[in-house]
């Protein structure tokens, strides 16, 4: 039962989250492959940790013929075997000529007619698709290779985000970044070729990216969502660490975080010291980031080594007393 509540509660927190940036700015971020994406994201996860398919079929309350049914619907299309429905309809759009909504139903007509609909909107949305016209007189085309790299350079932070991708999971294959970011194959191509020729990343002999670091300078216009992303990331690997520590006393010891609330108000003695807290963290972890990359770049990795992840976050919220009287006064 506690289980399940803590899973029902950061559902929950999830959601906020993803409603906040799906809104942030003004923008209207398409969401109707959430519910598929994290049903698909969740099979693979449970199939990575040996969890046979009956059991997760139980799980999700399922039959497992209708599991398999589901995962293979998700993540293959019905008419082109061996790709997911998403590059298949990309690939059909790339022709380079218009395609009507009914030719793109008629030639994915074994794929569930609600997926294929959700693809389309799903691929416009993300300015890889233009669209034409509305309702059944729609028509697609697949954006070029030369629009795509127009409409990546005003999309400032796409380039980071990939960036923290390559750092954090490399060394990393094309074809997984592609699953992991949804881009399409030009524009990934692009960043890739972006950060190869700055040097924050490199190609290796068997073709995976890797980078040695990731800085996403405080303050920029450009990878506010490669450094949110890479906080919640950092957040939500330390809590996996810390459940697969069960009963090492000395790994749980130097793994987890520590949660503080402190009620401050206009001159209160602490006040400059309490919010003051994530300048000074972020001072001693660039100090201490600084000599370490000094020491390794005199000192060869040795082939067993260890990835230290630390964060921190403050967040300064205005309340009020909520024993006072809507005059402002004591009750």
């Amino acid at each position: 039962m506690t289980r399940q509540v803590l899973i029902d509660s950061i559902v929950r927190q999830t959601t906020i989250l993803i409603a906040q940036l799906a809104t942030s700015g003004g923008v209207r971020s398409p969401l109707a492959r959430i519910a598929d994406q994290v049903f698909l994201e969740l099979a693979r996860e449970l199939d990575a940790q040996g969890i046979s398919r009956k059991v997760s079929a139980d799980m999700f309350g399922l039959a497992l013929r209708s599991y398999r049914r589901r995962v293979r619907q998700l993540s293959e299309s019905s008419t082109d075997r061996g790709r997911t429905l998403w590059e298949a309809v990309l690939a059909y759009l790339s022709q380079g000529k218009l395609v009507t909504r009914s030719e793109v139903l008629k030639r994915f007509e074994r794929d569930d007619e609600a997926l294929v609909k959700g693809v389309l909107n799903d691929l416009c949305e993300t300015g890889i698709v233009f669209q034409a016209g509305l309702g059944k007189g729609a028509a697609y085309r697949a954006a070029t290779a030369e629009e795509l790299a127009e409409l990546r350079h005003r999309s400032d932070g796409l380039v980071e985000l990939v960036w923290m991708l390559i750092y954090r999971e490399g060394p990393i294959a094309v074809e997984e970044l592609a699953r992991r970011t949804s881009l399409g194959e030009a524009s990934l191509a692009s960043c890739l070729a972006e950060l190869v020729k700055t040097s924050r990343a490199e190609q290796r002999e068997d073709g995976r990216y890797d980078a040695g670091t990731l800085v996403l300078p405080l303050g920029s216009s450009a990878g506010f969502e490669a450094a949110l992303f890479d906080h919640y990331q950092a957040m939500v690997r330390t809590i996996c660490t810390r459940l697969q520590t069960t009963g090492d006393a000395a790994r749980q010891a130097e793994t987890g975080g520590s949660t503080c609330s402190f009620t401050v108000w206009p001159g209160h003695p602490h006040e400059d010291e309490v919010r003051g807290l994530l300048r000074e963290y972020r001072e001693r972890l660039s100090e201490l980031r600084e000599r370490v990359e000094a020491y390794n770049k005199q000192n060869p990795l040795p082939e067993l080594h260890q990835r230290v992840t630390a964060y921190g976050g403050l967040s300064v919220l205005d309340e009020e007393r909520d024993d006072l009287d809507p005059a402002g006064e004591d009750e």
